[in-house]
């Protein structure tokens, strides 16, 4: 018993570097995958952004919500499309992102962030004009339907909610405009936008993987850190593949655009954002300048 004292008191030892370097420091998380899915990782993910709160570090929550979309569109029996790893977005499909993101999704996560202690606010890329957004055109002649491309953040409702010590959990609709529409938008993509706009320290992508590979087949290979100027040359190589590339993609956007640190974490992992935060060893794959 002594010793398992110890060693918690050792670890909040080790945390307190950390608390003080971030304190005040803003730190924009998305979330999304099997954490949002499996109850365990949901607790952990809920409880790692209260106590980030709690010690003063402010924690924006940009969520997806993939698997309830899917659930809705079966339900009124409507298959689910992809397009080159894209939900392909109708009118109708449209109206479920809408509604079950901005709705049952967000409010979900607000309400447990609140039961289990914290101070959180709802919102999604509509509020205050948050996201603007035009219709998706990658050039490569594939049609997407009702997914947007972030032309414009008007960040004033996150600053607004930042400033009296709430946690603003944001789910990723844009105010269409180039057209009387809403769209969807690939919540990495907003989450590195966002991070940009309000001048985060911070970005964190919690994913299904360890982080990037050297040997796909073999979690020993993780990279733990990567600089912004050798991400081509992973890519050549194949390192960097596949669904990975538009998450690296997101993470060398944000350096760019002035965020100091991005990661790409194993959302599997209980409490793998504190591990990232507070302790010396860290988690996952960090980009960096």
């Amino acid at each position: 018993m002594v010793n398992d004292n110890f060693e918690r008191a050792q670890t909040l030892v080790e945390a307190l570097p950390y608390i003080q370097k971030f304190n005040g420091k803003v730190v924009v998380i998305k979330y999304g995958g099997n954490a949002m899915i499996n109850q365990e990782l949901f607790n952990a993910v809920m409880e790692d952004i209260i106590l980030l709160h709690l010690v003063g570090i402010r924690v924006v929550l940009v969520h997806g919500g993939g698997p309830e979309i899917n659930d809705m569109l079966k339900k009124i029996g409507k298959e689910s499309r992809f397009v080159n790893g894209l939900r392909y977005t109708d009118d109708e499909t449209m109206n479920v992102v809408q509604s079950v993101l901005c709705g049952k999704v967000n409010k979900d996560l607000v309400s447990t962030i609140i039961r289990k202690g914290g101070n959180a606010v709802g919102l999604c890329g509509l509020d205050g004009g948050l996201f603007e957004a035009v219709r998706l055109n990658k050039g490569d002649g594939a049609d997407y339907g009702l997914v947007g491309n972030i032309t414009v953040v008007n960040p004033g409702v996150v600053l607004e909610a930042l400033e009296t010590d709430r946690i603003p959990v944001v789910a990723t609709v844009a105010f269409g405009a180039d057209a009387d529409t809403s769209y969807n938008i690939n919540a990495d993509t907003a989450a590195a936008k966002l991070a940009i706009a309000i001048g985060a320290e911070k970005l964190i992508l919690l994913t299904d993987t360890r982080g990037v590979l050297r040997d796909q087949n073999d979690d020993s290979t993780l990279i733990k850190v990567i600089k912004a100027g050798e991400i081509p040359e992973l890519m050549e190589q194949g390192i960097i593949s596949g669904g990975m590339i538009p998450k690296i993609e997101c993470c060398a956007d944000a350096i760019e655009g002035g965020v100091k640190r991005t990661h790409i974490l194993d959302g599997r992992v209980p409490h793998s954002i504190l591990i990232e935060m507070l302790t010396d060893e860290g988690a996952g794959t960090m980009i960096c300048r």
